[in-house]
């Protein structure tokens, strides 16, 4: 989960700042949290309490109002509606790290992903979207090989992972859909060499850099096992006193092997 953040925080100035190249200052002054981090922690809130998780969104939206959710998001969070609305917009994919750790096996984390998701995001590119990021996580925690991963995503999702971050980088553009950026993010995990190797390949791309990072950095975080000590550091002296508790207390519990 914390990879996941920190992808969030490293990509979070190079959103309107596509940068094309993995030689790049790690952690800019000016990084910060965005939604990816703040649904993410809530999502994580809602696992640990049990808490309904529409509710925990919608409390964390008025808690961090001004760290830049969509248009449709913030609609649906600024009312008391909750049915969903159809979106297949990558914060399905964005804020589903916990649940690939929460469950015991892979069928239930699939089945909670997609619960989770399709409280805003049923949209059927939307629901593949989270399950696809969930399995990938629940797959490299359990120690699949990334051409185990790869084989299963492609096979079950759909998704092409066979194309090089080479071909992709020149032409890719910003794309906030999930059959856009989710395929290009675990692209970037599967070429990496180390969790680091995986957000600055992730962030290269250009595009919605903090979502593809945030995306990558939770499949990373599982599948390489640890965030570097001085990421998480800093990742932590950026979160809040609230944010950071529920971020430690969720990296802290139990969760099944």
């Amino acid at each position: 989960m914390i990879g996941a953040i920190a992808g969030d925080i490293i990509g979070s100035v190079y959103e309107w700042k596509n940068i094309k190249t993995t030689d790049f200052e790690l952690f800019s002054p000016d990084c910060h949290i965005t939604d990816d981090s703040v649904m993410t922690i809530a999502l994580a809130d809602a696992i640990l309490s049990g808490d309904n998780f529409a509710d925990k969104m919608k409390e964390y939206y008025r808690r961090y109002p001004e760290v830049g959710y969509g248009d449709n998001f913030s609609k649906w969070a600024d009312t008391d509606q909750s049915s969903p609305y159809n979106s297949y917009g990558n914060g399905a994919a964005m804020r589903i790290s916990p649940v690939g750790y929460a469950f015991s096996s892979l069928d239930v984390t699939l089945q909670m992903a997609e619960y989770y998701t399709s409280l805003t995001h049923n949209h059927p590119e939307g629901i593949k979207g989270g399950c696809s990021t969930a399995a990938a996580i629940f797959m490299a925690r359990r120690r699949h090989s990334k051409a185990e991963i790869k084989q299963y995503i492609e096979s079950k999702f759909g998704y092409d992972l066979s194309r090089k971050l080479d071909d992709i980088r020149p032409g890719y553009k910003f794309d906030s859909s999930c059959q856009g950026s989710v395929p290009e993010a675990m692209i970037a995990f599967l070429e990496s060499n180390d969790f680091e190797d995986a957000i600055r390949k992730a962030v290269s791309l250009g595009g919605d850099s903090d979502t593809i990072a945030c995306i990558t950095g939770g499949i990373a975080q599982a599948f390489y096992g640890e965030v570097p000590d001085f990421i998480e550091k800093k990742v932590y002296a950026i979160l809040d006193e609230p944010l950071g508790k529920v971020t430690k207390a969720f990296m802290e519990e139990n969760w099944p092997d």
